[in-house]
């Protein structure tokens, strides 16, 4: 089967997501959403800079909900933080799922029903109105932080406790976009709080996201999800890969998740956040760590280089998650509800194939 695939924005993930489709030969690009004009009517391969692939990109949305397709990866920046509408990417998923489309998305809404019954409902309704499947993923959370612990957990007789920790020096990240628009670095600390109610809304449904799959995956009743940042600011100034850095702003965050039962942090996500290595001297260091506690204990650790590109396998866990949202009943399905996601149509022969074609 060929999937008829349109592609949600053609940003940073985006482009990456075209790229992956336009080798796939059991994907075809019949279209795209672009955000910006100059790229209105210019085909979907030359914007991401790999030629002609027969599609044009187009800023009409109701071209699109129009258009038939099998399944639309979503990728746009996430508009409960950027942009003037909190609400626009839940709706447009909504138009998408209720015109026959099945849904991939990476903004967020991993796991629904933290959000509340409106929400879940909203999402239901769509994909019955449909007959189409919603499905959220990502990289953290999306893979690290939720799978991976997860899967280690096949392994157990019995846990106590699971701790994610996640250290990431971001000086060499190139998205002025996401580091500095979206995740707040180099704004001076009252601006920071000022515009963080978004920000911190959107960053602790993610992770409250993450804990409570996790929670619900193994079983274990939580009682609340506690929430903590700190933050620190740069002594001086610098520049990073997305841009300056000034004196005073924001360049270190420090954010933990724990779901607790009582008193006790059971499932917790600590992320550490830097600018640079100064900021956070007393924060944790090191690696990114999985500890599963129990029977046996277990630990991974994960070296901060441990992927070459973040924004490519944050494209690539939606592109693979195709068949399984495809051929998946009506309604919401999260990466507890699919099968194992792994690499589809990425070898060298199936490569070699989609450029015979």
């Amino acid at each position: 089967m060929v999937y008829r695939v349109i592609q949600w924005s053609t940003g940073n993930v985006g482009a990456h997501s075209v790229r992956a489709l336009a080798e796939n030969p059991q994907t075809k690009l019949v279209g795209a959403y672009t955000y910006g004009d100059p790229k209105s009517g210019q085909d979907i391969g030359e914007i991401v800079g790999i030629g002609k692939v027969g599609a044009k990109a187009t800023n009409d949305v109701e071209k699109l909900v129009k258009m038939k397709a099998d399944v639309v990866i979503h990728t746009p920046l996430p508009s409960l933080v950027y942009g003037d509408d909190p609400d626009l990417d839940i709706d447009i998923i909504c138009r998408l799922l209720a015109s026959g489309k099945n849904v991939i998305t990476v903004v967020g809404y991993m796991y629904p029903k933290v959000h509340g019954t409106a929400l879940v409902k909203k999402l239901e309704e769509a994909c019955r109105a449909g007959g189409t499947t919603f499905h959220s993923t990502g990289l953290n959370p999306g893979w690290l932080g939720d799978v991976l612990p997860l899967s280690m957990t096949s392994l157990s007789r019995s846990v106590d406790k699971i701790h994610v920790t996640e250290i990431s020096d971001f000086t060499y990240y190139p998205s002025p976009e996401i580091m500095l628009d979206v995740m707040g670095f180099g704004k001076p600390l009252a601006q920071f709080k000022q515009e963080g109610k978004r920000r911190t809304h959107w960053l602790n449904g993610l992770f409250r996201e993450n804990v409570q799959m996790i929670a619900d995956g193994l079983g274990i009743k939580l009682d609340r999800i506690s929430e903590k940042l700190e933050i620190d600011t740069a002594k001086k100034n610098f520049d990073v890969a997305a841009g300056p850095i000034p004196k005073g702003s924001v360049s270190g965050q420090h954010w933990t998740w724990s779901g607790m039962v009582g008193r006790k942090p059971v499932i917790t996500h600590e992320t550490v956040w830097r600018m640079g290595p100064d900021a956070g001297k007393d924060w944790p260091a090191g690696d990114h760590s999985i500890v599963v506690s129990g029977e046996p204990n277990m630990s991974v650790n994960f070296k901060a280089d441990w992927i070459s590109d973040g924004l490519l396998g944050t494209a690539l866990h939606a592109v693979n998650a195709i068949p399984h949202v495809c051929a998946a009943p009506v309604g919401i399905k999260t990466l507890i509800d699919l099968p194992s996601i792994h690499g589809w149509g990425v070898g060298p022969v199936a490569k070699k194939a989609k450029r015979k074609r």
